[in-house]
């Protein structure tokens, strides 16, 4: 059985004059560490890498290296945000602007909006039905690792409390049968998305040894239209 720590969420509030500014200020802070979080879950690939060849580790570096160039503009973007709301004239309209904003985006990483943009459609096949539930769930993990901003298996929409349970053919994801083969969509950097699936010895190499195949599809356009829905917290609550 292979779970994820659910992730809570902040109730929403109207925004109305300077009190209300203040207060997506700080609303804006922690959507800045919470992206970070979310990009920046790193994977513990070290005896891995230490068999990999030269080019293989070059092409690696390259991919994380522009990862952190990815999210060093999105720091960028929310500082200049940030900005924007302490030295504008007219607060209340930016404020309403940017929380617009931040609502889709954050919407898109929960899950609970459509997405639309480039990434990659992933079959992984299973004939032997010999994968596990972990086994699934690190493919999610290996294009969330690679900067996936939005996933889907099968039929459900991915979000930051699902979980895979199940092996031998009879396998779930948040409860919805699976039934092989897998098909994953994902949206980000298709290149990147390819070669984190793709790593010797990763999620592919584990397929191949369980009897099965992981084909990956680069694709300009995926279109993700499945969405799920966020259970209101029952004990956390904004802090102010």
């Amino acid at each position: 059985m292979a779970h994820e720590r659910p992730s809570p969420y902040p109730r929403k509030h109207r925004l109305h004059g300077p009190h209300g500014s203040a207060a997506l200020i700080g609303v804006l802070t922690l959507l800045l560490g919470f992206a970070i979080a979310v990009q920046l879950r790193a994977n513990s690939n070290g005896d891995a890498l230490s068999g990999l060849r030269e080019d293989d580790l070059i092409g690696i570096l390259d991919n994380q290296n522009a990862r952190a160039d990815g999210l060093r503009q999105q720091i960028t973007d929310l500082q200049n945000n940030l900005a924007d709301l302490r030295n504008t004239g007219d607060r209340s309209a930016a404020a309403r602007r940017q929380a617009t904003q931040q609502a889709e985006e954050l919407g898109i990483l929960l899950g609970t909006l459509p997405a639309t943009g480039p990434g990659v459609r992933v079959v992984v096949t299973d004939p032997g039905g010999k994968l596990n539930g972990e086994d699934l769930l690190d493919v999610v993990e290996e294009l969330r690792g690679a900067g996936a901003e939005a996933i889907q298996f099968g039929t459900v929409r991915v979000g930051t409390s699902s979980s895979f349970e199940g092996a031998g053919g009879a396998l779930t994801v948040d409860g919805s049968h699976l039934r092989a083969p897998y098909t994953v969509l994902a949206i980000g950097d298709a290149k990147t998305l390819d070669t984190a699936l793709n790593i010797p010895g990763g999620v592919a190499a584990t397929v191949r040894a369980a009897g099965g195949a992981l084909v990956v599809h680069e694709l300009k356009t995926v279109r993700i239209t499945v969405t799920r829905s966020v259970a209101r917290p029952a004990y956390v609550k904004p802090s102010h």
